[in-house]
């Protein structure tokens, strides 16, 4: 498909989900309503998932007439229900498949609590499969039963039915031949406008896409093959998908790992997997604090790690005297400050990082000038030629923030000493409210970080003594000159002119 009809398409279905969301919101705050949006499409996924699954396998085997949908309840469990659940890791009765949902939603009284039971029951379907624990608790977030829908149960019907049919209508195409991966481009374009509207609260749990997609190709740059690639901070886990997109999936082999603290957030996350067609054996994402409980002990070093951790966000710290000497923050003999956890995140992102890992994560700028514990952990990473390069990005490039972010890339296996600056600040696409990453302006930072290639005002290769005289300060700034754009002017040349025009 060529990629002007890649693109309409991709607009006519934003276009639609936007419109159909903004809909049926009524009086319901966007950033409340957007779980129920948000679910019911994952809904929606997961009961054409399944039925495509069955009805492949049954026009495979010379049935052309079979449908799924069209069974009974106790036809599906004879026939399907056995092995289902290990291979998909649910299971969806005939009854409780989106499409024969919708066509009875106007009408059912009972709607709001239908649905109530068939997520709980695709849920369920679950438990006592290695799959439980990908499911346990998806929907909690979809209370088809909440005043958030309104205050009687046939406003919450008529509103859930309008979410359903306005969902239905939407053309998705076959999912498994579509040109662009239609259910998930769809999620996220929901998450980025919720997030863009709502702020901070919002914005901090999702990455823009062209920046994790430069994050992606940094931390996978000149690996052919990984193990597999991890988020500490995983939101709605569109960091780890961008990887998926941009690399063969044979290059990733065990797949995806996230750890994530907020509940909401959480469950975004494994929906988001599921609906970018990663199955439940090929992620693996927790809840829980990683600085404090770190749920990935077992499955590390990881190839590949991507993060956009909280800015400056409080922790215990030395409070807990325990964890100077745990394995991930012990060997830089202190910890990030209480106040500011940015490398509390950092170290935990290097622990975990394989000998031929690299890791790329989104960081604040004044964790690499200021004093105290963290020039003490800079100095550490540099001593041990960690910091493989440091990355000045644009301001205004993420929803709730203007601030400018940098990139610090960190690999245990570099060729030399030095460490690698780019100023990037002004590479960027302004847009309405965001700047944007063009891809000229990834490729451009990718082929500079590649070659380690020096240009003047953009990029530069310091030595490891220039950073060490420098009091080990890895900012950007720093080492690489900003470039002067002011008139340069001719004082002879000035004064004649002053003089011609005070003689006329």
């Amino acid at each position: 498909m060529p990629a002007t009809t890649e693109t309409t398409q991709r607009q006519e279905l934003h276009r639609k989900i936007w419109a159909i969301a903004d809909e049926v919101r009524g009086a319901v705050d966007g950033w409340d309503f957007k779980q129920y949006i948000l679910g019911i499409l994952f809904y929606r996924y997961i009961s054409e998932n399944m039925a495509a699954y069955f009805d492949a396998d049954e026009h495979a085997a010379g049935d052309s007439e079979f449908t799924y949908a069209a069974l009974s309840d106790d036809e599906a469990k004879a026939d399907f229900l056995s092995g289902t659940i290990d291979e998909k890791g649910y299971f969806i009765y005939p009854t409780q498949l989106f499409q024969n949902v919708v066509k009875t939603a106007d009408s059912n009284e009972n709607l709001n609590t239908d649905l109530a039971a068939i997520f709980k029951a695709i849920e369920a379907s679950s438990m006592g499969h290695p799959s439980e624990d990908d499911f346990k608790g998806l929907f909690d977030d979809v209370d088809t039963t909440s005043s958030k829908l309104g205050g009687t149960v046939a406003e919450k019907n008529r509103r859930l039915a309008a979410i359903l049919k306005g969902i239905g209508t939407i053309d998705f195409g076959n999912f498994e031949q579509n040109q662009i991966d239609t259910f998930g481009d769809a999620y996220e374009f929901l998450i980025s406008n919720y997030s863009s509207n709502a702020g901070k609260s919002g914005g901090e749990f999702f990455t823009p896409q062209n920046v994790s997609k430069l994050l992606a190709k940094l931390a996978l740059h000149g690996q052919t093959r990984i193990n597999k690639i991890y988020d500490p901070a995983c939101g709605s886990g569109s960091l780890l998908l961008q990887a998926k997109k941009q690399f063969d999936a044979h290059q990733i082999e065990d797949g995806f790992f996230g750890q994530e603290i907020n509940m909401t957030t959480y469950n975004l996350a494994r929906m988001n997997m599921f609906l970018h067609n990663v199955n439940y054996d090929k992620f693996d994402i927790k809840r829980g604090d990683t600085l404090l409980q770190p749920l990935h002990n077992d499955e590390k070093p990881f190839d590949a790690i991507v993060s956009n951790p909280p800015y400056s966000i409080k922790w215990v710290g030395s409070d807990n005297p325990t964890l100077i000497n745990d394995e991930r923050f012990a060997p830089a003999g202190v910890l990030a400050p209480k106040s500011k956890a940015d490398f509390a995140f950092i170290m935990h992102a290097l622990s975990y990082l394989s000998a031929k890992g690299r890791a790329a994560i989104v960081t604040f700028p004044g964790i690499f000038y200021r004093g105290g514990a963290e020039q003490e952990i800079r100095k550490y990473l540099i001593d041990n030629n960690f910091v493989e390069a440091v990355i000045q990005l644009p301001a205004n490039l993420f929803f709730g923030t203007s601030i400018a972010t940098c990139i610090l890339i960190l690999a245990k296996n570099k060729p030399n000493t030095d460490t690698f600056f780019i100023d990037a600040s002004k590479e960027f696409k302004k847009e309405t409210n965001n700047n944007v990453l063009t891809q000229d302006n990834i490729d451009k930072i990718l082929s500079h970080f590649d070659k380690k290639e020096e240009l003047d005002y953009f990029s530069k290769a310091v030595k490891f003594d220039a950073i060490v005289d420098n009091n080990y300060n890895l900012s950007v700034s720093s080492y690489v000159e900003a470039e002067d754009l002011t008139e340069k002017i001719d004082i002879e040349v000035l004064n004649k002119d002053i003089k011609t025009t005070v003689r006329r």
